[in-house]
């Protein structure tokens, strides 16, 4: 077994309660390869803020447990050499057993996702108990979920969106014990997170999304107060992105994403964490597109993958300073 803490890691206890304190989200950035891993770090230690690295289980299944393992020590190490140890978490985003959720605390993950938002609800507070008894005799944190969000990311998959009752809160998280809890009120998984009739559009023809339910989020607040608030499915799905790619040979239809200015509001209540994917899927894909079709006589991956870290690092800063928050709070 690897400790988390052999790793250079930290788990989410403290890293919650400032960010619920302070009014701001850690961003929650999944990664797949090295150079998003780079531009993540890079990209958190230039704006000097904290960071949950995020791992689906299909991105764990794809990059095998013990290189994870070693990215992972080597993401506290690259941040060291850059200049600044921020505060950096490993996270099972969207575990789907116990037996997953162990392995990754066996192997250094700090952090678990119990995702039992599918099950009854009895069956969910069963399976998110187990997994919390084991995780926290070994100090890491866990998540637990309680609503579905609707869309379709990596193994996840829902045709709609059933939101959190507010109701249920307190007696879910005091019989897992969980650490944190991702709710629905509106955010939804993938790049095509709503269908256009479901959109107004503004004066520029942009597809606008309902806005997300405040009011659900206040009344889960009221139940919980100063308890660690997450929110899944919160890429805002950048038009510039969508629109290289389209220009540059993809066919994204209809992608419309949570306006910032919302995931900003929120982060100023008790939503501590955010989770972005599909962004930085856009925005590394975008500029690969970009890349291969002005220079078909690439070959060497160098040549496209660097143009792509950056574009990611810029993001994610952008991110970290003008909607979460975050910039600032390592």
């Amino acid at each position: 077994m690897t400790s988390y803490k052999e790793l250079g890691l930290v788990n989410t206890r403290e890293m919650f309660a400032k960010a619920v304190k302070g009014g701001y989200a850690i961003p929650a950035y999944n990664f797949n390869n090295m150079e998003q891993l780079q531009a993540i770090i890079m990209a958190c230690v230039e704006t000097k803020s904290p960071v949950i690295l995020q791992v689906s289980k299909g991105a764990r299944d794809y990059a095998n447990i013990n290189l994870l393992r070693n990215m992972a020590r080597g993401a506290t190490e690259y941040a060291h050499e850059l200049g600044y140890d921020i505060p950096i978490v490993l996270h099972l985003d969207h575990g789907d057993s116990f037996e997953t959720c162990k392995d990754c605390i066996d192997n250094g993950f700090s952090s678990v996702m119990i995702d039992g938002s599918s099950l009854p609800y009895e069956k969910n507070i069963e399976v998110t108990r187990k997994v919390v008894e084991y995780a926290h005799q070994h100090d890491v944190t866990v998540e637990g979920e309680l609503g579905v969000l609707a869309g379709i990311e990596d193994d996840v998959a829902a045709e709609e969106s059933h939101y959190t009752q507010p109701s249920e809160v307190i007696d879910f998280v005091s019989k897992t014990g969980v650490d944190s809890l991702a709710i629905s009120i509106g955010t939804s998984h993938g790049a095509n997170k709503f269908k256009p009739e479901q959109c107004t559009r503004n004066a520029d023809g942009i597809l606008i999304p309902p806005p997300l339910r405040f009011d659900i989020l206040a009344e889960i607040e009221k139940q919980l107060p100063g308890f660690p608030i997450v929110l899944h499915g919160s890429s805002s799905v950048p038009q510039e992105y969508v629109k290289m790619i389209n220009e540059h040979g993809g066919k994204l239809k209809d992608s419309v994403g949570i306006p910032e200015e919302q995931l900003r509001q929120a982060s100023k209540s008790a939503v501590c964490k955010i989770n972005i994917d599909s962004d930085g899927r856009l925005a590394m894909t975008g500029t690969i597109r970009k890349v291969f079709d002005e220079h078909p006589e690439y070959f060497d991956p160098r040549k496209y993958f660097a143009p792509a870290r950056e574009a990611l690092k810029e993001m994610y800063k952008h991110k970290n300073i003008d909607v979460l928050g975050s910039a600032g709070q390592a």
